[in-house]
């Protein structure tokens, strides 16, 4: 960002850096598929990204971090998560393994069901409880921004609590809200699923809209038809709300291109998208946001990536951390997924955990360093005996903690 030397006093500056990745289009590294740069400095001021530059030209500051040996990246973002749960999966993880079908379990009230029963249950407290918990594991693998949807309250009270305890977690990490009414059809709607659409946009939608940034919608097999999910959403643009979806999962729908017609931010999962919904996504600039956790659980078949890629659609990858279907906890882990079973190449699976990570919550400040940029950073040491390349944090699989944090131009983590 800069070649001359800082004036002035930093609060905060991350001092020498044997690697930096800034992700930018522009400043040090520009020519580097991810921003690479050597013995790079970075020096946060009154909350904002101040100024980059050679180690020899840093200025004084507050606090430094001695950035030797270490691997500097912006702060990694989690674009696809339902993070605000209660309850446990854990005896039907057993199950599933010893061959029972996940449909008996459903029949049997488990599944999906056992956790709205749960999360209908706990308070609000208790919600953030949990809900913390897991941002916090999250922030220390360097995630600093996380989208959290409702989605396993499935009435207007019991979404509300949800909402309002993932924002009660803001003091963890950046927490961007979604509302998923439309997760499934709750038991007691079972008959009359028609009645349950008409709640949703009727009844949650009102009292949930104001708590929310996004609306997305389950449209799959078993869940929500096209029809009921392009009027949900059409209802939620409506009351403000920018549009996503579960697309494309189990099997096709037709509710990528219809989202993408829509004007949705993105799409998820994808493992069965067709060339239709490929070229509505690449004609509306939809992102894509691939769940490779969700596809090792489920034994799906990988996205079409190379289709995706070649269409030019942006490849952003989420946790997708749920209790159920992809209980993970560590985007370096579904970074690392993405390249041995989606086809993903080392610098698409960084960028998935960053800035198209952030374009997928239509945040363009988020997933890199510059000017304009958020003041976010997560700094690693490599694997022991490792070079301090990302190429070492992606392939050793998962287990990378972040050393130090920083948000808002503020330490949180170190």
């Amino acid at each position: 960002m800069s070649t001359h030397r800082a004036q002035g006093r930093a609060d905060l500056l991350v001092s020498g850096l044997s690697t930096l990745y800034t992700l930018a289009p522009d400043g040090p590294g520009a020519a580097d598929e991810l921003g690479r740069a050597e013995g790079q400095s970075v020096a946060f001021r009154d909350g904002a990204l101040w100024w980059i530059g050679p180690q020899a030209h840093e200025p004084e500051a507050d606090e430094i971090i001695d950035g030797d040996g270490l691997i500097g990246l912006p702060g990694l973002v989690d674009p696809h998560t339902h993070a605000v749960w209660a309850g446990s999966r854990a005896a039907e993880f057993a199950r599933r393994l010893a061959g029972v079908p996940y449909s008996q379990i459903l029949e049997e009230g488990g599944g999906i069901l056992s956790t709205v029963a749960a999360t209908r249950r706990a308070d609000r407290g208790a919600l953030a409880e949990d809900a913390r918990a897991r941002l916090v594991g999250l922030r220390s693998h360097g995630i600093t921004t996380v989208e959290v949807k409702s989605g396993y309250g499935l009435r207007p009270d019991a979404e509300l609590r949800c909402l309002r305890a993932a924002a009660d977690c803001n003091d963890t990490v950046r927490v961007v809200p979604t509302f998923l009414g439309a997760h499934t059809v709750p038991a007691e709607w079972r008959h009359q699923r028609d009645r349950y659409v008409r709640q949703i946009i009727e009844e949650q939608l009102p009292l949930v809209a104001p708590h929310a940034d996004f609306i997305d919608v389950y449209c799959d097999r078993g869940a929500f038809s096209l029809d009921e999910a392009v009027a949900i959403l059409q209802a939620g643009r409506a009351m403000g709300l920018r549009i996503k979806a579960h697309a494309e999962q189990v099997c096709h729908t037709g509710i990528a291109a219809a989202a993408a017609a829509l004007g949705a931010v993105s799409v998820e999962h994808l493992e069965r998208i067709d060339e239709a919904g490929i070229a509505a996504l690449a004609a509306h600039g939809t992102v894509a946001v691939l769940l490779p956790g969700a596809q090792l659980y489920l034994r799906d078949p990988a996205p079409p990536v190379a289709a995706l890629r070649s269409a030019g659609v942006v490849l952003a990858l989420g946790t997708d951390l749920n209790p159920g279907s992809s209980p993970v906890h560590d985007p370096w882990a579904v970074a690392t997924l993405a390249t041995l079973i989606q086809g993903f190449t080392i610098p698409e699976a960084v960028r998935g955990i960053t800035r198209s990570a952030g374009a997928a919550l239509a945040r363009p400040e988020l997933g890199w360093l510059g000017v304009g940029s958020a003041a976010d950073m997560a700094i690693f040491a490599p694997p022991p005996g490792e070079p301090p390349e990302v190429e070492s944090l992606v392939q050793h699989l998962g287990a990378h903690r972040a050393l130090y944090v920083i948000r808002d131009g503020t330490l949180v983590v170190g």
